[in-house]
């Protein structure tokens, strides 16, 4: 794909970000679009966002767990790149009004204390490298009209991120089973789903060393200070205003969420 197409739909994902709509599957429109190409959409679309003052804070890893894969029909990893404009504080209500069609799944966060480069990282190198994790939401948004995505879609549109809330507990995964800690999700006091970490890859850590693998091989490190989300251990939750989630981690503890107002779509 051409730079101008490239630089076009990275635009236009942006402006639907800003106007709080969806446009048509890319993939409907070039059959031909690779990952490659995606990911420099992506780049395009990320850009946009520094452009208007926002920051890079992190990663994301999506599409890594079974239930997630078969609702969107992506059997492979991807990753997107978190901004400050997403983060919001455990406690402070999520405003639906700042998304189109949010669904929230619950995951746990990495926040580093080293410098991560790949390729070579390991699962042990991804906890020695940790300064803590913790259990967050992560509420995924789609600029793709109805989620009729493949994987070139949901890459392109930055890995569907919407926002995300960091809990305020914290844990060394060097005295946490993140392998075999269970998840609860409750919705609004009621059983949602349950998790465990064995569902994310393998290991949550699993998933964090391919991210930085990956990103190392097109000489993109992983920084100190920044927040990994390592994938989602819950089935995706459609959420409306008034709703509150809890998803609490076995060892580590729980982080809550409530929605306010009323999304685009």
């Amino acid at each position: 794909m051409d730079a101008h197409k490239i630089q076009a739909y990275g635009d236009e994902l942006y402006q639907a970000l800003v106007e709080r709509r969806t446009v048509p599957p890319l993939l409907e429109r070039e059959p031909d679009i690779t990952l490659d190409d995606a990911y420099r959409i992506q780049l395009r679309m990320v850009q946009r966002r520094l452009d208007a003052g926002e920051t890079i804070v992190g990663k994301k890893i999506g599409v890594t767990s079974k239930p997630v894969q078969d609702f969107l029909g992506v059997y492979q990893p991807d990753f997107g790149q978190l901004t400050s404009g997403m983060e919001y504080r455990e406690g402070e209500p999520i405003d639906l009004g700042r998304l189109i069609q949010p669904k929230a799944e619950a995951e746990l966060a990495f926040v580093l204390k080293h410098d991560l480069k790949g390729p070579g990282i390991t699962a042990m190198d991804v906890i020695h490298a940790t300064d803590y994790v913790a259990p967050c939401f992560e509420i995924v948004d789609s600029r793709i009209t109805d989620w009729k995505i493949r994987i070139q879609d949901t890459v392109a549109d930055n890995a569907s991120c919407g926002v995300f809330v960091l809990g305020e507990a914290r844990g060394d995964p060097r005295r946490l089973d993140i392998t075999m800690a269970g998840m609860v999700l409750e919705k609004n006091g009621e059983l949602f789903s349950t998790g465990v970490g064995a569902a994310v890859q393998g290991s949550p850590a699993n998933a964090v060393a391919w991210l930085a693998n990956t990103l190392g091989r097109l000489g993109i490190p992983f920084c100190a200070g920044e927040i990994i989300l390592s994938g989602s251990q819950s089935a995706l939750v459609p959420v409306t205003g008034g709703d509150e989630l809890v998803c609490t981690v076995g060892g580590l503890g729980s982080c809550r969420v409530k929605f306010s107002g009323r999304s685009a779509v």
